[in-house]
């Protein structure tokens, strides 16, 4: 089921990621949910397509995910 914002993601989502990862996984999210909407493994799907989202503009480093170098916004 989409996330209508960030109070609604899992909670291991929520614990690890800063506010504005959590803004690119709901929004990766939502958007997979709806274009693979029928597949039998939406919800897996939808959460690999988000997590990835969130990889390309963060890293995770110890314990804690930060921004990577050069990205901006």
């Amino acid at each position: 089921m989409p996330y209508a914002s960030n109070t609604d993601l899992p909670a291991s989502v929520k614990s690890h990621l800063p506010e504005h990862a959590q803004d690119i996984f709901r929004a990766a999210f939502n958007h997979a949910f709806e274009s693979h909407r029928g597949d039998p493994r939406l919800e897996e799907i939808a959460h690999r397509i988000a997590w990835a989202a969130v990889k390309r503009q963060y890293e995770k480093i110890g314990n804690a995910w930060v921004r990577r170098d050069g990205m901006e916004g």
